[in-house]
C-alpha cells in the first residue's frame, strides 16, 4: 500500500477493525517514510447481481429501483420511512441469500408484492397494476377480488 503523501510503498498497519457491519476492515497505516497516518478499507471483491429483465436483457441490481417502486406505491399513504426501508431491507436480504449470480425481475417483482401487501394494501395495489399491468378495470377487479378473499 502506497502512502498517500509521500508516495513511499513502505507503509504498516498500526490498527485493523471491522467496519461497515462486519462487510469491509477498517486498517489505520502508518509510513515507514514521512511517518504520516492513513485510513484504508478492504472488502471483498463480488461479482455484480445481475437482473434479468422481461425482455431477457441484463442489468447490473440497482437498489434504488426496488427503493422508487416502493415509494411510488406508498406515495401519501401511512406508512413511515422506517418501515419502508425495512421492507426494501428484506427484499433485498431475500434476493441476495439466494446467492444466484443472476435473477429476473419476476422474481423481484413477485417479493415487493409479498412484502407490500404486508404492509399496506393499497400501496399493494399501486404496485401490482403496473407491474402486473392490467389491461382493463376487470384484471384489476379480479386482483382486488384476491386480496379481499385473502383477508
Amino acid at each position: 500500500m502506497k502512502c498517500p503523501y509521500c508516495n513511499a510503498s513502505d507503509t504498516k498497519v498500526i490498527d485493523s477493525r471491522p467496519a461497515d457491519e462486519n462487510s469491509s476492515i477498517r486498517r489505520r497505516r502508518q509510513c515507514e517514510k514521512c511517518k504520516k497516518r492513513f485510513t484504508t478499507y478492504e472488502k471483498l471483491e463480488t461479482m455484480p447481481l445481475m437482473v434479468i429483465k422481461k425482455d431477457r436483457t441484463r442489468e447490473t441490481y440497482e437498489r434504488s429501483k426496488i427503493e422508487d417502486g416502493v415509494l411510488r406505491s406508498c406515495h401519501k399513504r401511512p406508512v413511515s420511512t422506517e418501515q419502508i426501508n425495512a421492507v426494501i431491507d428484506e427484499i433485498e436480504n431475500r434476493i441476495f441469500n439466494m446467492e444466484e449470480k443472476e435473477i429476473e425481475t419476476s422474481v423481484i417483482g413477485e417479493l415487493v408484492m409479498d412484502k407490500l401487501k404486508d404492509l399496506d394494501e393499497v400501496a399493494y395495489v399501486r404496485f401490482a397494476s403496473v407491474y402486473r399491468e392490467f389491461k382493463d378495470v376487470n384484471t384489476f377487479m379480479e386482483e382486488l377480488g384476491k386480496l379481499l378473499k385473502n383477508k
